[in-house]
């Protein structure tokens, strides 16, 4: 499946720079941090969620009447349906307001994080950044046999056989793991066809790209999941002009999850922590 074709409208829209310079008139591009682990809201943590986001991406898009949005990336994923939401948003509102959109890939775009910097139409990562993680995962832990030795009981009654599917105190069944694979394949599948929609003839032939495998930057671009080498302020500024503007939207944080001071805060920022752990690279 090729990438649609750029519209009218969006070409006429990347000739604002040059227009604004005839006037002298300063271009001006939203610029949303996109930062943390996707989850619903009220999960713990600041993270990413449709609902958290949806007012800020409103803003982002309309306000001042910007010339592109630029997205700085920088998530190791999470839940799938709110990545699906975030990603759908982020389309609507190019679509309906003209407006293009770059994401600015930071230190991960992972799993769901790859999932929303695929949403705009230009993917820019930093050499050492970390891309792909195209699958889907669940994991967990087994207890059983612990609390066998301890001389522990489970006792679970259920209405309906699979109501207990995966209970890490009870031993794992042959019919539960079939029962998971049979979740995480559909889910895998619309990834799958998310980045071929999105990505299109970019992608380069012949690989596969959807192992779960994760890439450096510059590998990324030789594999056509990303665009090219840059950062978001000279990148900008060389597309939209010397003088851009730059309008930045983000979360904000509450009080006490700002200084860690309540357990939703401290529960979320370890899952948080855990999750960029698994892309991370020291130097």
């Amino acid at each position: 499946m090729l990438a649609a074709a750029p519209s009218h409208a969006y070409l006429e829209r990347m000739k604002i720079p040059f227009l604004n310079r005839l006037v002298n008139r300063p271009a001006s591009v939203a610029v949303l941090r996109l930062q943390g682990a996707i989850g619903a809201a009220g999960r713990g943590g600041p993270g990413l969620s449709d609902a958290a986001l949806a007012p800020l991406l409103e803003r982002a898009f309309k306000r001042r009447k910007p010339v592109a949005v630029a997205l700085a990336v920088n998530s190791p994923g999470g839940s799938p349906v709110q990545s699906s939401l975030i990603g759908a948003r982020i389309r609507r509102l190019a679509q309906e307001n003209d407006v293009p959109v770059h994401a600015f890939v930071e230190d991960v775009a992972a799993s769901g994080g790859y999932w929303l910097a695929s949403a705009a139409d230009f993917i820019w990562a930093d050499d050492s950044s970390v891309l792909g993680s195209i699958g889907v995962i669940s994991s967990g832990f087994g207890f059983a046999e612990l609390i066998q030795r301890h001389g522990v009981e489970r006792r679970v009654h259920t209405a309906g056989r699979s109501k207990s599917m995966l209970d890490p105190f009870r031993p794992e069944t042959p019919e539960d793991v079939a029962r998971l694979e049979r979740l995480l394949g559909p889910i895998h599948q619309a990834f799958k066809e998310q980045i071929v929609a999105r990505r299109g003839s970019r992608l380069a032939e012949g690989r596969d790209l959807f192992t779960g495998e994760i890439w450096t930057g510059r590998e990324a671009v030789e594999l056509g999941l990303a665009d090219g080498i840059a950062h978001l302020v000279p990148k900008m500024r060389e597309l939209y002009g010397d003088k851009t503007r730059f309008l930045t939207y983000g979360q904000r944080v509450p009080l006490l999850r700002r200084f860690g001071l309540s357990a939703e805060a401290l529960i979320g920022g370890v899952e948080e922590r855990a999750a960029f752990s698994r892309f991370e690279v020291r130097g």
